[in-house]
């Protein structure tokens, strides 16, 4: 009956969360008193019960905001850490309301005790869905029959999707095959032509068709909607477009219009929000301290050789748009000309501008990029918006007329001073394998990844392996 994609499965998590929040709520009303010992802890000599309203009102309140960050929709939080993510960020916009909910209402209430009730809270929500997921990997397929798919269309978009099934079992799906004209007889997996549409969903019954077929066939394709639209199956639609869309496509209304946008932002407005607001909390908190080691470095820098402190240089943001990248002078002043001069190809042919005998480079520069100090004014860059802490690395407009057309997906978000090929080989790695590292962290971003990265960075800058 609770299928895990079926809104009867929604309400039940909806109804286990409020269940969870009650029971958070009261045991931190009981646990609240054995915290009197903490240092920053008020006496609290006894359980004192809390207004009956809070329950209904914050379990309301918390699943409410949880709604509003799919976490109840199971296809956008296949994976745990895709959930857990979506029920921290909604967890913490759900705490904040709350609190302003005791400061209008019972302000009687311990903030201890509130903040004992959220962890507890998040924790038990968590809980029943670790196990739940657990209960579902140890007997998987038991709660459900698999739903039986149908590609139509075996070429690549097909069979993208055949594995994409095949690497999440816990979506309950079976190809049952692929239909197509053009693949050989022979072919695993084929069931038969276009042509035997009907007979071959009438004889195997499959829930779900998909049309996968290139753009060429648009004429089949409709053709094939229209047959479909009279067999009892769903119907779903790939079309070829993803080869001209940057990133990702989406569907949006336009001049009330449902259109296909080839162009859709790489993370969703709430994402990109959260991502910034993380930006400035970050750059403020340890602009300070940076502050500090720029004075040093900056003095450093004058009294080891003439010219200027910073080096300023256009760079690629995102969507393309050039901005001025601020860092820390390592090069001998006009050390720009000898660039052509010191790219060269890696073994696939791949062009790599830069290497770790690099003579343009100073005494004190040496010591600035292996511990990547000479980044810190990038922290300017962040405050202005140029940039962000985690992303792709902004690159050099004549680096950018070289690229592929499927390197230039990395602009899809905003730039950062770290990023995921960072923390897996720095300099030392090839312009075309940094672009694949990047539209890895597009495809996989959350703010938790980017709290990884941050982590990572500093350990991958304490070891000194790759920079230069």
């Amino acid at each position: 009956m609770f299928r895990r994609f079926s809104v009867n499965f929604a309400l039940l998590s909806m109804i286990l969360d409020a269940l969870a929040i009650g029971c958070a709520l009261y045991g931190a009303a009981h646990l609240r008193p054995y915290l009197s010992f903490l240092p920053f802890a008020a006496y609290y000599p006894q359980y004192i019960a809390l207004p009956w309203a809070t329950y209904p009102l914050f379990a309301i309140e918390w699943v409410a905001i949880l709604i509003l960050f799919s976490v109840y929709d199971g296809r956008r939080n296949l994976h745990w850490l895709d959930e857990l993510g979506s029920l921290m960020l909604g967890s913490l916009l759900a705490a904040m309301a709350m609190a302003g909910t005791l400061y209008l209402s019972f302000r009687l209430v311990s903030r201890l005790l509130f903040t004992a009730f959220v962890f507890l809270g998040l924790f038990a929500m968590n809980a029943w869905r670790m196990l739940y997921r657990l209960a579902r990997r140890l007997r998987p397929g038991a709660s459900q029959p698999r739903r039986g798919v149908i590609i139509l269309g075996a070429g690549e978009v097909g069979r993208q999707l055949e594995q994409q099934i095949l690497a999440n079992p816990q979506l309950n799906l079976s190809v049952r095959g692929f239909l197509d004209d053009q693949a050989p007889e022979n072919q695993a997996g084929l069931l038969g032509t276009l042509d035997e549409l009907q007979k071959v969903v009438l004889q195997s019954s499959p829930q779900d068709v998909v049309i996968a077929l290139p753009l060429q066939a648009y004429q089949k394709t409709n053709d094939l909607i229209a047959e479909l639209h009279h067999l009892p199956v769903k119907v779903w639609l790939i079309p070829d477009y993803f080869r001209l869309a940057l990133h990702k496509a989406a569907i949006e209304e336009f001049a009330g219009i449902p259109m296909l946008d080839l162009c859709a932002p790489a993370i969703s407005d709430a994402q990109r929000l959260l991502k910034r607001l993380f930006d400035l909390v970050v750059t403020l908190i340890t602009l300070p301290f940076a502050l500090a080691a720029m004075g040093v470095i900056a003095l450093a820098i004058r009294l080891e050789s003439p010219g200027p402190v910073l080096f300023i240089q256009d760079r690629v943001g995102e969507n393309g748009r050039l901005f001025k990248m601020y860092k820390f002078r390592s090069m001998r002043v006009a050390a720009e000309a000898p660039q052509q001069a010191l790219e060269h190809q890696g073994e696939q042919g791949r062009l790599i501008h830069k290497r770790a005998a690099d003579p343009r480079v100073t005494r004190l520069g040496k010591i600035l990029r292996r511990t990547s100090l000479d980044e810190l004014p990038q922290l300017f860059n962040v405050l202005k918006g140029d940039m962000s802490l985690v992303g792709p690395r902004p690159e050099l407009p004549q680096l950018v007329e070289r690229y592929e057309t499927w390197q230039r997906q990395r602009f899809s978000i905003p730039q950062g001073i770290t990023g995921w090929w960072q923390i897996n080989g720095r300099s030392d790695r090839p312009m075309h394998l940094h672009t694949e590292d990047d539209l890895y962290y597009i495809q996989h971003y959350s703010i938790l990844l980017d709290i990884w990265i941050l982590l990572k960075t500093v350990m991958v800058v304490l070891q000194g392996k790759g920079a230069f």
